[in-house]
């Protein structure tokens, strides 16, 4: 009997996953990882919630339930990271950087140590693998309608909608191979009916939105505890007028609209920033150069399988953006016609064929 560690954070969807894995007959074992948390001014952080909605779940299964305690790596590797790239006028993606560093690398390392054969989470996603495959000749649920390629490869959910490929683009190899998410071949709706049949108290549990480690303040708020205030200009980047003054230019990202505190008429968007001179650009046109790209430079490239290389590629720019045919030349990405530019520090993650192949971050 090949043992499972599941990565339960108290919500529907890693209960499910534990559920269906016991059910297919594997020794499960469920972990709560322990990460950064901070109270912040008009929001608890509900950890403590959340530990205890995935340990009455592990009691309710009759399984073994552990706790890593991850604080200080979470604070290193995520915290920190945003915290640098907000500071250097980048918008960082923090929930990549999660399951790069901890759930696909940290929480694996130690569940591997720990005597896991595989672990599994709750995320919309799929892969080829050759536990899944194993599992298909089964026709087991869990399967989750794979197809014949290479493995390992991590494949896009069959839930479109809450596909979670673009957040896991720079999980490795060695995590895929050895990773099994229950849900990722199952629709959202479906998820919730049957985990409520299945006497799941948090069938229908509210969804947490956002980044984990904010919550529902708002990045700014978040960021404000980190970096001081200072007044700036706000400058039409047609005109060069002075339109308003804004409370420091990092707490802003380009593309932003809400916030500007312009007055009314046509909105503002956020073109560009200056961090140095602290000074936030902005332009009513739509059509302004800043806001668009028919190139986008990428740094830290993750290809797969490992030593590919590929000339056509199709691109999503953010989480559940429509699918773009672009040219991959090196380090950067030509589109046929122009794509709103997103900010820098943002990912650009590639596909073919439903698989995920990579992805690097935008310069």
């Amino acid at each position: 009997m090949k043992t499972v560690y599941v990565g339960m954070s108290g919500g529907v969807d890693s209960s499910l996953s534990a559920v269906l894995l016991k059910e297919q007959g594997y020794h499960v074992v469920g972990v709560y990882m322990k990460n950064w948390s901070r109270d912040l001014p008009g929001m608890r952080c509900p950890w403590a919630e959340d530990l205890a909605d995935a340990k009455r779940v592990a009691v309710r299964l009759g399984i073994d339930f552990k706790v890593f305690d991850f604080e200080n790596e979470y604070k290193q590797k995520v915290v920190d990271y945003m915290l640098a790239e907000f500071g250097k006028g980048r918008t960082p993606n923090p929930d990549i950087m999660c399951n790069q560093e901890i759930k696909f690398k940290l929480f694996y390392e130690t569940a591997r140590e720990d005597g896991a054969d595989l672990i599994a989470t709750g995320h919309y996603a799929r892969v080829w693998n050759d536990e899944v495959k194993e599992l298909a000749n089964q026709g087991s649920i869990l399967a989750g309608g794979t197809q014949a390629q290479p493995a390992p490869a991590l494949l896009m959910a069959k839930d479109d909608n809450k596909d979670q490929t673009y957040f896991l683009y720079r999980i490795s190899e060695e995590a895929i191979s050895h990773t099994i998410f229950p849900v990722g071949g199952m629709l959202k709706p479906d998820v919730k009916k049957m985990a409520a049949e299945k006497g799941l108290d948090n069938a229908y549990k509210k969804e947490s939105m956002g980044v984990c480690f904010v919550g529902e303040v708002g990045m700014e708020d978040f960021l404000k505890e980190y970096f001081k205030e200072q007044a700036g200009p706000i400058i039409d980047v047609e005109t060069g007028e002075k339109l308003g003054t804004h409370e420091g230019a990092i707490f802003y990202c380009v593309g932003q609209r809400h916030g500007l505190n312009l007055g009314g008429g046509l909105p503002y968007y956020v073109v560009r920033k200056d961090i140095k001179e602290n000074i936030v650009y902005v332009s009513r046109n739509l059509n302004a150069k800043d806001l668009w790209a028919t190139e986008l430079e990428l740094e830290d490239i993750i290809l797969r399988p490992q030593g590919a290389a590929y000339d056509q590629v199709f691109v999503r720019l953010r989480h559940r953006a429509e699918l773009i045919p672009a040219q991959l030349d090196g380090n950067k990405l030509i589109f046929e016609k122009p794509v709103k530019r997103p900010a820098s520090g943002q990912s650009a993650v590639f596909y073919r064929d439903g698989v995920c192949l990579g992805g690097g971050i935008i310069i």
